[in-house]
């Protein structure tokens, strides 16, 4: 453990001109404060805010944040408070104090609930200083250091978890690859220790038996830079374990087939010797096609720059070499970090890209798990770049879509989004991005999210505006089947329901607005009788207790599968008679009036429902019993499209020889349309039958 003494002087050797009196008195304080306080591993616990103030003098940080790392845990585990710490270290130090101790406070709750609102307070304080992530990632990283002190097992890997899931790729986002290796190294071990074991013997064995192997290829590598004039530093390493197991789960080979276990830096004086040096080492050695990359000319969102490439050494072995000025070096390896250190004037806004991103998906995000989900999509997967016809570049996860693509540049492109141009060809929207693709979105002022493209979208922001949309178009359509159903039942009334009524009504409901109320008519959450007792107490005395509902409630504009949807067992098409079973939170579930699941609908309000005048559009199914021989799969398509209906679905579900059995799904206007297509078919020589179903 650092001494006080130790402290200061690291502290002074950047920063001479810092408080000494200050940072004497937060030592002194956070010793105190933790008293008798012991770890798991038997140390005093002011030994761990102490380990984590040193890991942040490691990457010269500003004073004020060495201090909220010695007092982080004050707060959370003594009697010490945010007013107490703001009274003797000021407001800016509280704040950051109080950022990092908001993460700790929800240890009772379930395990995902947990992760998903550590991560909401995390985001939301990054939102406002950085500093607090850097101190939190300093302090996860000691303690998965002493995670092996822990004695029940079940602790030991939920907390691995959460570092590999979470604290892992947020370092890897800020561009502290140093924090993210060990994290993830310490993670697995934890968490597979049966694969770490073999990995790391395997390395072991391979370190013993190839006799400096790693040094004799850095000499040569560094000799042939030197004689074409380019001074560098290079070294090399094998590849750590949790990179290689990766590696191996992700193209499903063995040890011995991972290739690329040696890894070399080259450290150049400026960005031109940079890509000098790669010149030379692809003229002296082969490159592996496919495996060069440039993080110079395009940095990733965090700032890492390097030339990535991989040569094939003496015939066989493939070695990857990482190329990068000096400055590079420094950033890619403490990324944020090295902003931050003592009289940077370049430090961030408290704001960056990706993160005003996650703020995004935090306010969209419905309940804890979905964001969990959207969080870990936006911050934790390998990326691709992409431009807009003008040339702004886009970094997105792989297997992003054109849609990813739109919401990537802004959220109300992506709301507007009804097609897409790839390289200048127009392509499906759920079309995969390439590196270098350039995509044009093609927008409509009347468009809307689809619920589909959850079906394909990867990335987090994407997902979450989806959901968002979906839901506010859901709310929006039960409320105005509320709308229809209050019209109806206030014709019931024995008195003209106006505006003071409705009021009244909304007071003695405990309810805001008419949205909230319209809205709860809708999904059957309050019934006809105690709507019409709120809006005129004394009403229903004398009513029957199966009232039964008047005129029709017709559907037309809503959109099936938002206030209503239509019932798989019987397909309702326009032109049939309808009815709906309302229950409780579920809408409005639309059948046919012979369909036969109606008798299953006892404990379900009925409503009595048309399609409105000119209703049209909805996917009718038949069952379809052709000959088997050639071509008669041919003759029905055809007989579909002659009838300009659209196939959606089409499943072979029976062989029976000499006959075949599908089931289509087709998109059709109405009845009459599905009727003349069930005639075609059954007029034709190759089909045995033909029904509705």
């Amino acid at each position: 453990m650092l001494r006080q003494y130790e402290l200061i002087e690291r502290v002074k050797a950047y920063d001479p001109d810092a408080d000494e009196v200050l940072l004497n008195r937060a030592y002194v304080y956070t010793v105190q404060k933790h008293g008798s306080q012991k770890r798991a591993s038997g140390d005093p616990y002011f030994s761990h805010p102490v380990e984590v103030a040193g890991l942040m003098t490691d990457l010269k940080l500003d004073l004020q944040t060495i201090i909220t790392a010695l007092l982080h845990d004050t707060v959370e585990d003594t009697l010490a408070t945010i007013e107490d710490i703001e009274k003797l270290f000021g407001p800016e130090i509280a704040r950051l104090v109080d950022g990092v101790t908001k993460l700790s406070k929800i240890e009772q709750m379930p395990e995902n609930e947990r992760a998903a609102e550590n991560l909401r307070k995390f985001l939301l304080a990054m939102s406002e200083d950085l500093r607090v992530l850097l101190v939190k990632l300093a302090d996860r990283l000691h303690n998965m250091r002493t995670l092996h002190f822990i004695k029940n097992p079940e602790k030991r890997a939920r907390i691995a978890r959460e570092t590999m899931d979470i604290y892992a790729p947020l370092a890897e986002r800020v561009g502290m690859y140093e924090y993210m290796r060990e994290m993830q190294m310490l993670a697995f071990e934890q968490l597979e220790p049966e694969a770490y074991a073999t990995i790391t013997g395997r390395l072991e064995q391979i370190r013993s038996s190839e006799g400096g192997q790693v040094d004799a290829i850095a000499l040569k590598i560094k000799q042939a830079l030197a004689e074409a004039g380019l001074q560098v530093e290079v070294w090399g390493r094998e590849k750590h374990p949790y990179s290689i197991w990766r590696k191996m789960a992700e193209r499903h080979v063995s040890f011995e087939q991972v290739t690329d276990i040696f890894a070399f830096r080259v450290l150049t004086a400026s960005v031109e010797d940079c890509y000098r040096a790669l010149g030379v080492l692809h003229t002296t050695w082969k490159m592996v096609p496919g495996r060069f990359k440039d993080y110079v000319s395009t940095p990733k969102t965090n700032g890492y720059k390097s030339l990535h490439t991989t040569l094939i050494h003496e015939g066989s072995l493939r070695v990857e070499v990482q190329i990068r000025t000096r400055d590079m070096h420094r950033t890619n390896e403490f990324g944020l970090a090295a902003h931050w250190a003592y009289k940077n004037e370049e430090r961030p806004d408290g704001q960056v890209g990706w993160l005003r991103d996650l703020i995004e998906i935090v306010d969209a995000s419905h309940d804890a798990e979905e964001l969990l989900e959207h969080t870990k999509l936006a911050i934790y997967q390998d990326r691709i770049f992409a431009f807009t016809p003008k040339g702004a570049l886009f970094q997105l996860p792989k297997g992003s879509t054109a849609v990813d693509f739109a919401f990537a540049v802004h959220t109300k492109l992506g709301a507007a989004t009804v097609g897409a141009k790839i390289n200048g060809r127009h392509m499906p929207l759920r079309t995969p991005l390439e590196n270098g693709d350039v995509v044009e979105i093609i927008k409509s002022p009347h468009a809307t999210p689809q619920l589909s493209w959850l079906g394909f979208v990867v990335t987090g922001k994407a997902r979450a505006a989806i959901r968002r949309a979906v839901r506010q178009k859901e709310r929006a359509e039960v409320a105005a089947i509320g709308e229809k159903l209050f019209e109806e039942i206030a014709e019931r009334l024995p008195a003209k329901i106006g505006k003071k009524a409705i009021r009244d009504a909304l007071e003695r409901l405990d309810m805001e607005d008419e949205e909230e109320l319209m809205f709860a008519i809708g999904t059957a959450k309050l019934s006809d009788r105690a709507l019409m007792e709120a809006l005129v107490p004394g009403s229903t005395a004398d009513l029957p207790d199966d009232m039964q509902q008047g005129r029709a409630i017709n559907i037309k504009g809503l959109t099936p599968g938002m206030a209503f949807t239509l019932a798989d067992c019987c397909h309702p098409l326009p032109g049939d008679r309808i009815v709906g079973l309302r229950r409780p939170g579920q809408g409005v579930q639309v059948h046919s009036i012979d369909c036969l699941q109606l008798a299953t609908g006892e404990d379900a309000d009925w409503v009595d429902l048309s399609w409105g005048e000119d209703s049209h559009g909805a996917v009718g199914r038949l069952r379809v019993v052709l000959y088997n021989r050639p071509g008669t799969l041919a003759e029905m398509a055809g007989t579909f499209a002659r009838n300009s209906a659209n196939v959606m679905n089409l499943e072979l579900t029976q062989r029976d020889d000499p006959f075949h059995t599908y089931e289509v799904d087709l998109e059709v206007s109405d009845l009459a349309h599905i009727t003349r297509i069930v005639s075609s078919l059954r007029a034709s020589d190759s089909v045995a039958q033909a029904d509705r179903v």
